[in-house]
Formats: C-alpha cells, sequence, structure tokens
C-alpha cells in the first residue's frame, strides 16, 4: 500500500510540474534582469545611463565636491532619510534607478546642460522634484528617494546590476 501511495504521488508530481513550471520567468526575460557595465571609459563627473527592465538606471562617476556634498548632509533632516554610505558601496560611484518616485517621469540632470537642481543631483521638471548628489529627495513632491537598485562590483571597474 505504501508503495502504490508513493508511486501515486510521483505519478501526480510528473503531471502537475510542467504546468507549475510555466509560471517561471523565460530565458530571455531572466537574461534581461541583469545588466553588465564596463565603468572604465566613464570619467569623473561623466554620468552614464543604461537600461534594467525597462527602466533607466543612472550611474555617477561622482567628483570630490559631489561626494562631500553627499556625505556632509544629515540624513534626520532629509524627508526619506537615508546616509550616502548606504546608498552607494564605492563613494565615487551611485547607482540609482532613474525614474522620480512621485509619478514615474525621468529627471534630468544626466546630460551635460540639464537642469540639475539646487541640490546638483537631479531635478524633474515635471513637478519640480529635486534629489542631491546621492539621488535623494531634497524639495518637491517625490515622497521618496531615487531607489538604488542590486548591483555588485565584478571588477575593478565592472558591475552587475541585477
Amino acid at each position: 500500500m505504501l508503495t502504490v501511495g508513493a508511486l501515486g504521488a510521483v505519478a501526480i508530481s510528473a503531471t502537475v510540474w510542467p504546468f507549475v513550471d510555466t509560471l517561471n520567468p523565460a530565458r530571455d526575460t531572466l537574461a534581461a534582469a541583469t545588466t553588465e557595465v564596463d565603468l572604465a571609459p566613464v570619467a569623473v563627473g561623466q554620468r552614464l545611463t543604461v537600461a534594467r527592465r525597462g527602466k533607466p538606471v543612472f550611474i555617477d562617476h561622482r567628483t570630490p565636491a559631489e561626494i562631500t556634498a553627499a556625505q556632509n548632509v544629515d540624513p534626520s533632516q532629509l524627508r526619506d532619510p537615508e546616509a550616502d554610505s548606504a546608498r552607494v558601496k564605492k563613494p565615487e560611484w551611485l547607482v540609482i534607478v532613474g525614474v522620480c518616485t512621485h509619478l514615474g517621469c525621468i529627471p534630468l540632470g544626466q546630460k551635460t546642460g540639464d537642469d540639475r537642481g539646487t541640490y546638483g543631483g537631479w531635478f524633474c521638471p515635471c513637478h519640480g522634484s529635486v534629489y542631491d548628489t546621492s539621488g535623494r529627495i531634497r524639495q518637491g513632491p517625490a515622497p521618496l528617494n531615487l531607489a538604488v537598485p542590486p548591483y555588485e562590483f565584478t571588477g575593478i571597474t565592472t558591475i552587475k546590476i541585477g
């Protein structure tokens, strides 16, 4: 009787598994879930935009002045309190999702000549949200800081986002 029950469980599992497996993401979707970026050509003070999961990811090779400005902010004075050190793995590199946390607009600040707002970070012209050099909300209606995606340094100048 125990053998019949075990065989029945195996048969049911073999029948159900293909249906359950169809709920997993496709291979092309999983491949798009991570993005590898070579940071070597990005000069100090330059910003780069890459795509991950259909969203822009801003990579900022911060200048010493931008790093100092971000580190000198008292997090307790912020709407969404977060220290700069909690948002970066290396102080010179900031990696954030470039989508305003108010209504999902794409803030300005990635291109030379863009309005970067009062704090030198990013400015969302749609409703006036202003982010600092750490991507933290400083003015305007956005409730949260620009999100930091999961990422890791895979080499001295390469990162994997996702």
